[in-house]
């Protein structure tokens, strides 16, 4: 019994999963809208990137900053407080450094949004394998449960397997839930940062 109410428990997260919020992207698993790539306007007001496009990566100090600044781990305060140091100490390049600076976060920080998004999107296809496989499995346990003569061993191997393969779902949807906060965190975090450029530029 106790593995029948782990995997109707199971499949009725499933199911609210399943339900994607844009039909555009069936496999998208977060209740926040699927946003592809940041839009450039949405985050910088300064001047023209056009000039610095990649150009950025052939820089060894700003190439070493953007992968400080693009990091999670790396605070936002410090973030910001080391953009300020770089830009501070560039004297009659500040201009041309903040445009390349602000070029390479943008390119950083997007690819690190698409590969998050990815990885939601392919858990999300997981996730709907497990449930019908936990499907499968339920009705496969009912039959046995109701079968005369009635095999005991069977049945327990069957509901220990269930039980692990719901667990494991349940674990696996809490991440998802989790991981679905990162693409909103990098948008803010490309925000503040370019916004921080922006002010030592002036």
């Amino acid at each position: 019994m106790k593995a029948w109410i782990l995997a109707a428990i199971a499949i009725a997260l499933s199911s609210a999963a399943a339900r994607a919020v844009d039909p555009r992207y069936p496999d998208w698993p977060c209740t926040q809208a699927k946003v592809p790539e940041i839009s450039l306007s949405a985050v910088w007001a300064g001047p023209a990137l056009d000039d610095v496009q990649n150009k950025w990566k052939d820089d060894a100090k700003v190439s070493a900053l953007v992968a400080k600044l693009s990091a999670r781990k790396t605070p936002l305060d410090e973030a910001e407080k080391s953009v300020k140091e770089f830009l501070a100490a560039s004297a009659s390049d500040k201009s041309a450094n903040a445009k390349l600076l602000f070029a390479g976060l943008f390119d950083t920080l997007n690819a690190q949004r698409s590969q998050v998004m990815n990885g939601l999107e392919r858990v999300s296809r997981k996730q709907r394998e497990a449930a019908d496989k936990i499907r499968e499995e339920t009705l496969a346990l009912q039959a046995l449960q109701g079968a005369t003569p009635r095999d005991e061993t069977k049945v327990e191997a069957l509901s220990n397997d269930l039980i692990w393969k719901t667990r494991i779902f349940e674990d696996r949807h809490k991440v998802v839930r989790f991981v679905c906060e990162v693409p909103t965190t990098i948008d803010q975090r490309l925000f503040a940062l370019g916004r921080v450029i922006q002010q030592e530029m002036e």
